[in-house]
């Protein structure tokens, strides 16, 4: 009788942990780790081997690039040629939940940029991570820690559900503190900087650190054509429940469906709960619905509905526009 698969160990951010985790990724190996916005599948940037092992396990389109993820400034011009643009950012915003796509150096594998001559590159601010960045000595591509086109996972035990029999290591930090992935501004060019894909970081902001317009991306991609960044495709954080979003949903907006559908609020509603009504956050902050909205997902998607409703943020602020982006590219079907 065949043994069942198994199951990838997780392991606290204690020093003997993270000095073994480091060993496993300076030879090559995966280990899935905790950022400030969701968990991310990682391996050495520059091995372009290891990084072939990233799109296996996640069964990642090879189209898709990869963010690399480094521990300090100074390694960003190891990686990528820089311009004025892209160290106002990086000393306003890094470290932190921002990307920054520039043209890369030789050493950068074509397998981490899906053969395009740019790299995107992110100095990330969650401390477990910073200590195996130090301890491993190396640039790290981490894309998040889920098979391929499903919800982020925000939680060790969400990348142990997905992708718990195809790699060996978790660390686990606690549930990400922003819970969606970074914000991604090109800059290649810094005159005309571009921002493809929204997040905690706000257009606002980059406009106001940058002091010119920032432009909005809004072509989208096919899985056929290489990408510049993540999260360019049309369908992307999704469940496998079908998804109807509502720009608002009425209080009694559950009564009109079946109990075989769940209705998810911003916050939550008055009244009395049916079983089948949920809320991002209490309260409605956008930051606590960004916190929550990929675990809710993966709640619901567990729960046996055959189909979520989910309201919209309202348009107030840079965030509100993360949220939506996440939650439209979810409810495609195409």
């Amino acid at each position: 009788m065949a043994r069942p698969p198994r199951l990838a160990r997780i392991y606290s951010g204690t020093a003997r942990n993270l000095a073994q985790l480091a060993g496993v990724l300076r030879r090559g190996g995966l280990v899935a780790v905790p950022t400030e916005t969701v968990y991310g599948l990682a391996a050495d940037a520059l091995d372009a081997r290891a990084c072939a092992g990233i799109y296996r396990a996640k069964g990642r389109p090879s189209t898709n690039p990869l963010i690399v993820h480094i521990a300090d400034l100074a390694a960003l011009e190891d990686l990528a040629c820089t311009n004025e643009a892209s160290h106002r950012l990086a000393a306003a915003f890094w470290p932190g939940p921002l990307t920054l796509v520039l043209p890369k150096r030789k050493e950068v594998p074509d397998l981490v940029s899906a053969g395009l001559p740019s790299v995107a590159v992110r100095l990330p601010a969650h401390p477990l991570f910073r200590r195996l960045l130090r301890l491993t000595g190396r640039p790290l591509a981490a894309p998040s820690a889920n098979p391929s086109g499903y919800v982020s996972p925000t939680t060790a035990e969400h990348v142990r559900a997905g992708l718990g029999t195809r790699i060996r290591h978790i660390l686990d930090g606690g549930p990400c503190p922003v819970g969606l992935e970074s914000t991604i501004v090109d800059v290649r060019d810094p005159r005309r900087p571009c921002l493809l894909r929204p997040g905690a970081i706000s257009r606002a902001e980059l406009e106001t650190v940058l002091g010119r317009p920032v432009h909005v991306r809004t072509v989208v991609a096919g899985e056929e054509t290489p990408q510049l960044a993540p999260g360019q495709l049309r369908r992307h954080y999704s469940p496998r429940t079908p998804i109807t979003l509502h720009a608002r949903l009425a209080p009694d907006a559950a009564r009109t469906g079946t109990p075989r559908e769940a209705w998810v609020f911003l916050s939550r509603p008055p009244g009395r709960r049916r079983s089948n009504v949920y809320w991002f956050d209490v309260r409605g902050d956008l930051r606590g619905v960004a916190r929550r909205l990929f675990a809710v997902l993966r709640h619901l998607d567990a729960a046996g509905y055959r189909r979520l409703h989910l309201e919209l943020a309202p348009d107030t602020d840079g965030l509100s526009h993360a949220i939506n982006d996440r939650l439209q590219r979810a409810a495609s079907r195409g």
